[in-house]
């Protein structure tokens, strides 16, 4: 007898419908075809062993099994309730007249529970396209598919759950979530806030506005003077996230695993710090089963690089494509991804390989040959990026012994989120275009217009400062941001002398 099931196969961010065909037939022998990996071909050990601890068994007939399309394919451990579902009824052991309606997923334990998978979501948004009517998965994976409208899901510990529900009209209970209930729930509470970082009220200033415009930020100074805590910070006060975004970041979370246990939308912008050990393949993504990497697992939120010449420099040098076009693109010789990947890039730095620059009590000194081949790791295209270069000075202990609390995260989001307002009005016509530090030398032209006093003042700080080139364009963009968060129309010369503050490196004496 033939029974078809249906299950899923995520690449990418994207999911595709897997046909799991089997046939029961006179003979001996389990037959398992359509490129399966490993797990997949382990799976009927695990399979018989379920079954087999519940009452029911494999039988010992000649089995073939063919996950259809044939030429992709599949790998993982979600697929065993699926091919273990299929058996039951093709040999007759249970009865399941409405199977063809629902897609199942999960890998099953020896004893018939359920481990959770990844990638519930994506396989949900498929399932609802392709006019399933339910999803059968694991409880733990229960409230992220149930995020997606249009789709009964039902999640389940055990098989015998699922065996009941067709063979016997068991009810099952449906997973409901109120999407935008459990969105705003922690909108207003960040685990990290800025009313914790004492002193600091220039760089606080910095945050704000590398938060309004979108701006790359790097922040260099001694040890302990606060660049990790103000970093993690960021995202606290970066405008909440759409329900679009959040769909979009909680999608690639989903395909690696990474959507916490019984949570259904990512309402908080990720924040991402990995390692300066990373490889280039974990950083932008990749591997021989391509996977997300940390630059789209930052998608929508912040990417925090922690000592930034620590890193190889080829690492630091591939992210350079994905920061201009906000996706990368992963080829194989037989298929192609793209996964996006737009973030706040937010560096820090020591200003030498001692920690310490042209302080003369300092306890390590660095000679001018060190800093210079500490400072070329970071190339100057790297540094073309980063819209604002802030120097962060340690806090004196008046400052740090100070009872009184500072400004609240809640209170700056709501300046930041206004200031976004105005740029999404803005460039409402554009497609690739959000936010002041997405701006092209056209739109930087039409709109960072400036007066004769206050282009007099940027160009006597370009000479004077020996600011290069490429610092024209970013100090225009910052400028417009800070415009923005006064609500001024014009750039005016205050915004042009602040805006040229934030450029530290481009100055001589830093980089070469």
């Amino acid at each position: 007898m033939l029974k078809k099931v249906f299950g899923s196969a995520v690449f990418g961010v994207e999911a595709t419908t897997i046909t799991v065909e089997v046939n029961v037939d006179a003979g001996v022998g389990y037959h398992l075809v359509g490129l399966p990996d490993n797990a997949i071909k382990e799976s009927n050990f695990r399979i018989a062993a379920a079954l087999q601890n519940n009452g029911y068994k494999i039988p010992g007939k000649k089995i073939i099994i063919n996950m259809s399309p044939a030429d992709l394919r599949k790998e993982g451990s979600a697929y065993d309730l699926t091919l273990a579902v299929g058996i039951l009824v093709a040999s007759k052991q249970i009865k399941a007249d409405d199977l063809e309606k629902y897609l199942i997923m999960g890998e099953l334990s020896l004893d018939g529970n359920l481990q959770p998978i990844k990638g519930a979501l994506p396989i949900a948004v498929k399932a609802r396209e392709e006019g399933f009517k339910g999803f059968i998965l694991p409880s733990q994976n229960a409230k992220e598919a149930a995020i997606v409208d249009g789709l009964e899901v039902y999640g389940i510990d055990n098989i015998t759950q699922v065996i009941n529900y067709f063979d016997k009209d068991e009810k099952l209970e449906q997973t409901i979530i109120n999407t935008r209930e459990e969105f705003n729930k922690s909108l207003n509470f960040p685990e990290f806030d800025f009313s914790d970082v004492k002193g600091q009220e220039g760089i606080k200033r910095c945050m704000e506005i590398a938060a309004a415009g979108g701006h790359n930020i790097i922040l260099i100074g001694p040890p302990g003077a606060g660049k990790t805590m103000l970093a993690k910070r960021l995202p606290s006060i970066l405008p909440p996230m759409t329900l679009h975004e959040a769909l979009e970041t909680t999608k690639i979370h989903s395909v690696v695993g990474r959507v916490k246990e019984n949570t259904g939308l990512m309402a908080q912008r990720p924040f991402r710090s990995p390692h300066h050990t990373i490889s280039n393949v974990a950083l932008v993504g990749g591997g021989s089963y391509p996977q997300p990497g940390e630059i789209s697992l930052s998608h929508n939120g912040v990417l925090f690089l922690d000592e930034l010449p620590e890193f190889k420099r080829e690492v630091l040098e591939v992210m350079r494509q994905p920061l201009e076009d906000r996706e990368v693109t992963i080829s194989r010789a037989k298929f192609t991804v793209t996964y996006p990947s737009s973030f706040m890039l937010v560096a820090s730095m020591n200003p030498s390989p001692g920690g310490y620059f042209n302080d003369p009590n300092a306890p390590v000194t660095s000679s001018p040959a060190e800093m210079q081949r500490y400072l070329s790791k970071i190339s100057g295209p790297l540094l073309d990026r980063i819209d604002i270069h802030i120097e962060v000075t340690p806090v004196p202990f008046e400052k740090l012994s100070d009872k009184r609390k500072g400004e609240s995260s809640v209170e700056i989001r709501n300046r930041v989120t206004a200031a976004r307002a105005i740029q999404t009005k803005r460039f409402q016509d554009s497609k690739s275009v959000h936010y002041n530090a997405q701006m092209n030398t056209k739109q930087i032209r039409k709109y960072c217009e400036l007066d004769d006093a206050s282009m007099q003042l940027l160009k006597t700080a370009m000479e004077r400062l020996s600011l290069s080139a490429r610092a024209y364009d970013r100090i225009l963009k910052v400028s417009r941001t800070i415009a923005d968060l006064e609500g001024s129309e014009s750039i005016k010369g205050s915004h042009i002398s602040e805006a040229i503050q934030y450029r530290s490196m481009d100055r001589e004496g830093w980089l070469g």
